[in-house]
């Protein structure tokens, strides 16, 4: 039986996900079940009083062609080892395909294995880039006017002009700065922002050390030259950086030297292509159309 999580089982359920999931940050995980998590949003396949597979369904707000859409994020869809092969993923699968089809125009999910629920309508929909940059690749400049620690305020302002220029965003509010900033610290991380003369905040980009790599997971910058003074900032944590922005967001001029590699990130499913004609005055017939109606590039970079 497929049952909604209770308080109880909240031990388990990380658990279940250290088991399957052994990559996954325990730092995040501490992050996120300390701060995000909520057992009314998870879904547990039990056997003899035994988690034996579970998923996580997060609501959220999607901002995509000037309307908020209520949408959702699933996530940590995984059976134990000892339990696979028995059909416990498509039973889950079929509920929660079931739920957002009476409840949402779009769902969300972000996976390595993307085979897999192709099947149930999910579609790559938004890519990433990755560049690996070091000191070579980046001209040195000073880091007047970078600060550590900023107001969460500040983030949100700084976020909500740069969002601008994309599309299929999740709608932050000040909460979701303040929640990000203990996310980041969690993770033994740090957020640098760049101010301009006017103390005006430019950018900023979280940076989670990787042993003796940087990750920037986020990058938020106005202008070439919050770019450059983040990009040295993070270069002067490590030596080498990983640099993960939008597909939309091709540097390669910037960093001609710099590795560069475009993966897939999320998948989304159209729920009721009717509703999604009239909303939008656009006829889809799945997902994958929604990069060539977008009026912006797609900016899906949200984990939970």
């Amino acid at each position: 039986m497929i049952n909604r999580a209770s308080d109880k089982q909240t031990a388990e359920i990380r658990t279940a996900i250290e088991t399957c999931f052994p990559d996954l940050d325990s730092r995040y995980l501490d992050y996120y079940f300390k701060f995000l998590y909520k057992p009314e949003h998870c879904f547990v396949k039990t056997y003899e009083d035994k988690i034996i597979a579970m998923s996580i369904r997060t609501p959220h707000d999607l901002m995509f062609n000037g309307r908020v859409l209520r949408t959702s994020m699933i996530a940590g869809v995984c059976t134990l080892p000892d339990y696979r092969r028995h059909g416990y993923m498509k039973e889950l699968m079929d509920i929660l395909v079931d739920a957002v089809e009476h409840s949402e125009l779009l769902t969300l999910i972000q996976t390595e294995q993307p085979a897999l629920y192709e099947p149930y309508g999910f579609r790559t929909v938004y890519n990433r880039r990755e560049y690996i940059i070091e000191r070579k690749d980046v001209k040195r400049i000073t880091n007047f006017g970078c600060a550590y620690e900023p107001p969460a305020l500040d983030l949100l302002k700084v976020y909500s002009a740069y969002i601008k220029r994309f599309n299929g965003f999740y709608a932050r509010t000040l909460k979701d700065f303040v929640n990000y900033k203990k996310e980041i610290a969690m993770e033994g991380g740090k957020i640098v922002a760049f101010y301009n003369g006017k103390d005006q905040i430019q950018g900023y980009a979280a940076m989670i050390p990787e042993g003796r790599e940087l990750r920037v997971d986020e990058l938020v910058y106005l202008d070439s030259l919050s770019l450059m003074k983040l990009c040295n900032a993070a270069l002067q944590e490590k030596r080498i950086v990983h640099l993960r922005v939008s597909e939309a967001e091709d540097f390669s001029r910037i960093f001609p030297g710099a590795p560069e590699k475009v993966y897939g990130s999320t998948m989304v499913r159209l729920n009721d292509t009717e509703l999604f004609t009239r909303v939008f005055s656009k006829k889809i017939e799945s997902a994958d159309e929604l990069p060539s109606i977008s009026s912006k590039p797609l900016n899906l970079n949200e984990f939970e």
